[in-house]
């Protein structure tokens, strides 16, 4: 500041970074929770809510934010969990990580989901010779199948296994709990870590499995039975697998790190693909790129964040 110019702030405010973090307190705020009826902070209403900008003109208030670093920019689209237990499922979940860390011969954790892959090759950028014809996804005239692929991730290892399938059914999810069981046959418990589809925890599924300790309520529609079905009864034969599920929080996709398998995957897999006309050949190639983590891989650990 030059000498003899007026302080850029009263003397509560003489720290630049104790005026910014007011003033982005402020405009994280629904500015009608301060009096006001707009849903946007502007100048006047920022300058009408902090005293030590009351006498200054609105260029200024803009010079003032620009100098803190307060500046004017286009929200994104934001969804956050409305679950009131969100602090507590991720604490449950970093307990049953921890296990599975501190007891790797008898503990397995893993991060469950389910994806969908379509037979035509997903739109992505790709080297082309410019003023030349545009990269281009070739297309198939068939049928825009789908293949439903459901996996799991070992936060330990980076170990994935996947199952896939027409449709992630009731039997289709037994199946993989079988496989996954199959995976890690000397573990005493595999904890299941998963969003909330009510398919997770239809009781037709639940009846593989062994007595669930949750805390949590399972997200099921109400006119669902609370009890198996015959058939999933005579199926389990008296033996049940050693797993338990822990749902995530609902509505928190960003809490599961398989996610970003999924987008691997389409990085390496999807994009741009050429097997439109094949989708024997296209599940071939999805095949040898998960087989590529069947038995581990500190790198795919790293990438997903759990490294």
């Amino acid at each position: 500041m030059d000498a003899g110019a007026s302080p850029l702030f009263l003397p509560e405010h003489h720290d630049p970074e104790v005026a910014a973090t007011e003033i982005e307190h402020l405009v994280r705020c629904d500015p009608r929770q301060c009096g006001l009826t707009q849903t946007r902070w502007s100048l006047d209403a920022i300058r009408s809510q902090l005293l030590w900008l009351k006498d200054t003109s609105l260029s200024g208030v803009a010079y003032i934010l620009e100098r803190l670093g307060i500046t004017w920019q286009r929200a994104r689209s934001h969804v956050h969990s409305p679950d009131p237990n969100y602090a507590a499922k991720l604490a449950i979940i970093e307990e049953v990580i921890g296990y599975a860390h501190a007891h790797p011969d008898q503990i397995v954790t893993v991060y469950l989901d389910e994806v969908t892959v379509t037979r035509q090759p997903t739109l992505a950028a790709n080297y082309g010779r410019a003023g030349a014809d545009q990269v281009r996804a070739e297309r198939s005239l068939a049928a825009d199948s789908e293949v439903r692929i459901v996996g799991s991730l070992d936060v330990v290892t980076g170990q994935v296994v996947v199952r896939r399938a027409n449709t992630i059914s009731l039997a289709t999810l037994v199946a993989f709990y079988q496989q996954l069981r199959a995976a890690y046959p000397q573990a005493e418990r595999i904890f299941v870590v998963l969003d909330n589809w009510p398919v997770h925890f239809h009781a037709d599924v639940l009846a593989d499995l062994e007595p669930q300790t949750t805390p949590w309520m399972f997200s099921r529609p109400g006119h669902w039975p609370a009890t198996p079905s015959l058939r999933a009864v005579r199926r389990m034969d008296g033996i049940r697998l050693p797993i338990q599920l822990v749902p995530l929080p609902t509505y928190a996709s960003w809490c599961n790190p398989i996610e970003k398998i999924w987008r691997l995957m389409r990085q390496e897999v999807t994009h741009l693909h050429r097997w439109a006309d094949s989708l024997e050949d296209m599940r071939t190639q999805l095949d040898r790129f998960f087989a590529s983590f069947t038995t581990g891989s500190p790198k795919l650990l790293q990438y997903v964040g759990l490294g």
